[in-house]
């Protein structure tokens, strides 16, 4: 179990997917603007990446080793990737269209997010097992849940600030993005096995 948990923590924390691994930029800085619409982007991706990590390990394992078409991984994931995007927009649309409204175009872009194919694949390159990708993608799409709500909190508060001209907009929000990922490196001396006694 301990090492279920380390697996969890150094995926949403130590190397987490937006500011140390550098992926899932676009969604980060486009959808961010506003506190709601970054809530709503995070838990889709959380949802996506834990269902898509879960399918895709299961097709890897079950179908494209056993048959000798690995080469077809690529396409396989993002088939996987695309249906899941297409049901949470048709689940946002029935149940919240405000929220479906202000994602806009970045709804469908969860599909090629590459943080979404990153996880995936990663599953399948560092060997986890079934149980393994679960944390590991629960907790990659949970890192990705906290930096864009902390980061459309900032941006909301910047755009209160009083912030030079030439830096207002898109010039602070890079800079703030910035200083986040320097404090998320802060994680990587973070011992986890420590704390559990192990």
């Amino acid at each position: 179990m301990a090492d279920l948990v380390v697996i969890f923590f150094a995926a949403a924390l130590v190397n987490n997917i937006v500011l140390i691994q550098f992926l899932g930029i676009c969604p980060y800085l486009g959808v961010s603007q506003f506190l709601d619409s970054a809530i709503g982007m995070g838990g889709a991706v959380i949802f996506v990446m834990g269902m898509s990590s879960m399918v895709t390990w299961v097709i890897q394992h079950q179908f494209l080793e056993r048959f000798g078409i690995e080469y077809l991984q690529t396409v396989a994931f993002i088939l996987v990737i695309a249906t899941l995007v297409q049901f949470v927009e048709m689940v946002m649309l029935k149940f919240s269209p405000p929220l479906y409204k202000a994602l806009g175009v970045f709804l469908p872009l969860i599909t090629t997010n590459c943080a979404i194919m990153g996880v995936a694949l990663l599953n399948i390159t560092d060997g986890y097992t079934f149980v393994e990708t679960v944390f590991h993608a629960l907790g990659s799409g949970i890192g990705f849940f906290i930096v864009i709500v902390l980061f459309a909190a900032m941006r909301e508060r910047l755009d209160r600030a009083d912030v030079p001209g030439p830096m207002k907009g898109t010039p602070i929000a890079l800079v703030t993005a910035a200083i986040m990922s320097l404090a998320f490196m802060a994680f990587a001396g973070f011992d986890v096995t420590a704390m559990l006694g192990g």
